[in-house]
């Protein structure tokens, strides 16, 4: 049967907005329905596509365990851009291929089957002649795939990415334990709470049956622990879920002294700010659900500030506003109206602004800070891993940078598969969200500020973000910790961070000068803020750079390279040189009267 492949979102089926693919049939995808697997969305499909120069084979260059599962080659793809391309489309248990080998050089559409949220028909059942079948990707739907490439992806590297993060080695890198900091291994089996990791930092005056009921006050457990410790000023930032007072304003002495062993732990400071995320009005309506927020009274000496971050709910529809500002036209006469409806920089700002207040209270307050929201893993972990990138120069490395990220939102439980909707059908599902998203977005922001203070580069954040999605690496599946335990992932699959780490000139900022002991404190005003369109609209051909800019970073880390050889020549050549008039002056064989110095 001659049928469309729509490789666009469904509520705009014109052709012209479209890439078509004519030819295909989709029971080739369809096929695999009877296996439900875990795949990860993308919010536009175009995001996967790449046009490939290097190649004029028909078929992919196929990954470790990759195979071709059908192939057609009378198909044409109508391009919304170049327009219709005949040529092969290839459907592996990975990815779907298209080569148009009439064009030169080859153009080529390689999407991770990963990526696809739904195939969808066009038009209504009772359509007649060619159907059309849409690719979508913009929440997740079930692609039956067998079984997850990420488990069938066998690449061997020279560093296992897995080891990348360890706790105790990290809470080491800060000076703990120490006398006021211990690490408990209360949650050892996930048992105080199933979402935290089984190493946790918390004050050394309270004994783990304490720590219990502290626990049971706090929304699923997520008591107050240590993300960070400053280096002179012993300041902290904790971090942890709401408190459970609900309407009737229920108090719990044990997490009133849990918060003030907190703030005694800093002897720099009397007074301990509780950062809450969330909005005011937002916090208290949670008490109608048990939840809430710290009276001042009960919690002495502790100031409680809310940020005014909104939900995930919100930034889930601020990011479908965005796509229709950017695909699958750009509005020029209109592009800064459309941009600031949307309200994406604005909640980019909130976050920001959150991220440096509490960095500010640390560094110049030398205050400790609490932060959370409702449940403390999503918000909660954007805010923390800010300030922490402001605070530490260490995490502002590549390697950091990657610790920070397993320790702050994979090790602490930010529900990656459900905010990216692993494995769920229902691409309407309320719990996805571009949380993730919303913090590398704000990475790059402070990138464009401090462009000589980061290790990576723009490329590295992109790559994160790609393989979020990909099902190539298991790094970001799973909700916890405890999850990826008990699924064997180490064991099971590959670690981005090693792909990352095999060639990491790939993702190094070639500006990039080491002041590890530098705070940055980032403009958050919203003209110094701008759309990324590196990521956002990279698809469009019309945006890409005149000069390719991955390329430039690559020939400035040859020359950086070149000449800190040169300069490292010419400090041997002087050491040696002053070495040899050094042995002349000392030789007892010349016969040169010494030179002497009267003061």
């Amino acid at each position: 049967m001659r049928c469309l492949l729509t490789m666009c979102p469904p509520q705009q089926s014109s052709p012209q907005n479209y890439g078509l693919v004519q030819g295909f049939s989709p029971t080739t995808l369809h096929r695999f329905s009877s296996t439900n697997v875990y795949v990860l969305p993308i919010h536009w499909i175009l995001f996967y596509i790449q046009v490939l120069r290097d190649s004029n084979k028909e078929e992919p260059q196929l990954l470790p365990k990759e195979s071709v599962q059908d192939m057609a080659k009378d198909v044409t793809y109508i391009c919304p851009y170049i327009g219709a391309l005949r040529g092969t489309l290839t459907v592996t248990n990975y990815r779907l291929f298209f080569r148009c080998m009439d064009r030169e050089p080859a153009f080529v559409l390689d999407l991770p089957l990963g990526v696809v949220s739904r195939v969808e028909k066009i038009g209504g059942a009772s359509s007649r002649g060619e159907v059309s079948y849409g690719l979508v990707c913009k929440s997740l739907g079930l692609l039956p795939m067998s079984p997850t490439f990420a488990f069938e992806y066998g690449q061997v590297y020279p560093e296992n990415g897995w080891k990348v993060y360890d706790a105790q080695a990290e809470y080491k890198r800060q000076g703990l334990p120490n006398e006021s900091w211990r690490i408990t291994k209360v949650n050892d089996h996930y048992e105080v709470c199933d979402t935290y990791p089984s190493n946790l930092v918390v004050p050394v005056n309270i004994p783990d049956e304490e720590l219990k009921r502290v626990a049971a006050f706090r929304a699923k457990g997520r008591i107050p622990v240590l993300s960070w410790i400053h280096p002179e000023s012993q300041a902290t930032v904790t971090r942890c879920s709401q408190p459970m007072v609900g309407v009737n304003g229920k108090r719990s002495k044990d997490d009133e002294k849990y918060l003030q062993a907190i703030m005694d732990a800093n002897a720099q400071s009397h007074k301990l700010f509780i950062f809450d995320a969330r909005p005011s009005v937002n916090a208290a309506a949670n008490k109608m659900k048990g939840g809430g927020y710290e009276s001042e009274d009960a919690y002495q000496n502790a100031e409680l500030v809310f940020l005014d971050i909104h939900n995930i709910h919100v930034m889930r529809e601020s990011l479908r506003k965005l796509k229709e500002v950017v695909y699958p036209n750009i509005e020029e006469s209109h592009w800064l109206s459309n941009l600031e409806s949307t309200h994406w920089l604005e909640h980019i700002k909130l976050i920001l602004a959150g991220a440096l207040r509490i960095a500010d209270k640390v560094e110049s307050g030398k205050t400790s800070v609490v932060v959370h929201c409702s449940d403390g893993w999503d918000r909660t972990a954007q805010l923390t891993s800010l300030a922490m990138l402001m605070l530490d120069g260490h995490y502002r490395t590549i390697r950091g940078f990657q610790v920070l990220l397993e320790k702050e939102w994979l090790s602490f439980g930010h529900r990656f598969q459900l905010r990216i909707g692993h494995g769920d059908k229902n691409h309407t599902d309320a719990d996805r969200s571009p949380v993730f998203l919303q913090f590398i977005d704000c990475v790059w922001q402070i990138t464009r500020q401090f462009p000589a203070a980061f290790e990576f580069n723009e490329y590295f954040l992109v790559t994160i973000l790609d393989h979020m999605y990909s099902c190539l690496f298991g790094t970001f599946m799973c909700n916890s910790e405890q999850q990826r335990v008990k699924e064997e992932l180490p064991k099971k699959t590959v670690s981005l961070w090693a792909y990352i780490n095999s060639q990491l000139e790939e993702f190094t900022n070639p500006l990039y000068v080491n002041y590890s002991n530098h705070v940055l404190f980032p403009v958050v005003s919203m003209r110094h803020l701008e759309l990324w369109v590196g990521y956002y609209i990279r698809w469009n051909p019309r945006m890409r750079p005149q000069e390719p800019v991955h390329q430039r970073y690559k020939e400035l880390l040859a020359k950086r390279a070149e000449l800190q050889k040169r300069v490292e020549e010419l400090q041997r050549d002087v050491t040696n040189r002053s070495a040899s008039s050094t042995e002349r002056a000392g030789s007892p064989t010349r016969s040169i009267t010494p030179v002497q110095t009267f003061v």
